[in-house]
């Protein structure tokens, strides 16, 4: 099955990913999610991302921007478009898959959809949990989007890296809302007050929203803050 891995890795960057790996859900078996079984029969989590352009990204300084809006929207709907044919791929092969669409609030009050892509994916060893509750990814640092499948195809599962954020504090110092608490894991927290007075963020984050044409709940700061997201220079 190591070739159809392969494949599917092949297929997804021809479609436009720059990172894919795969979960072993049974190690999410604590995880929220909803309904509360729908990891059941899937034995397997693909996580997918896609960068978001640095240029858009440095646009951010302390309040979201228009075009990153935009661009936020763009690149969700890459990312489902991707999955949808890496579904019908998954198909193609005799296996089960459920595509999890990428950005989709079932609850406005706790903030939670289907399954959180970012718990997924640091399963899956994308990358780790950054301070800000972000996915840090050695690659592009938080400045990524993600999507995830679900399948019963028999594919080996990839798994964590470890978290490499140290000693940094960019995101609490840049934080608007003064709500990064920089607190360090080495997997994942315990639940995301530990880490986010998640608050002050949504108050924050609703505050912005209601200038220009701005999506709901986004922001970007610590986006682009993050030492690992940004270019670095060559040393003359």
């Amino acid at each position: 099955m190591s070739d159809i891995k392969g494949e599917l890795f092949k297929n997804a960057k021809q479609y436009g990913a720059d990172l894919i790996a795969v979960a072993d859900t049974t190690r999410m078996g604590s995880m929220e999610t909803s309904p509360e079984d729908l990891l059941h029969n899937f034995p397997r989590a693909i996580s997918i991302a896609v960068q978001l352009a640095n240029g858009i990204i440095d646009t951010i300084v302390d309040t979201p921007t228009e075009i990153y809006s935009q661009h936020y929207q763009r690149v969700n709907a890459l990312l489902d478009n991707i999955a949808c044919r890496l579904t019908s791929f998954i198909q193609n092969n005799g296996a089960k898959a459920l595509p999890i669409p990428a950005s989709q609030i079932l609850c406005e009050e706790r903030f939670v959809s289907y399954i959180s892509h970012k718990a997924v994916a640091i399963n899956a060893g994308l990358g780790w949990q950054g301070k800000s509750l972000l996915l840090i990814t050695p690659q592009y640092g938080p400045r990524i989007r993600l999507v995830t499948i679900l399948t019963d195809l028999d594919i080996p599962a990839d798994g964590p890296i470890k978290n490499r954020c140290g000693k940094c504090t960019k995101c609490t110092d840049a934080c608007p809302a003064g709500a990064i608490k920089n607190v360090s894991t080495e997997l994942h927290y315990s639940s995301r007050n530990q880490a986010v007075d998640l608050d002050s963020c949504v108050d924050h984050l609703n505050k912005v929203s209601g200038f220009g044409n701005l999506m709901p709940y986004i922001c970007g700061v610590c986006v682009a803050t993050c030492p690992w997201g940004k270019k670095k220079t060559a040393v003359p």
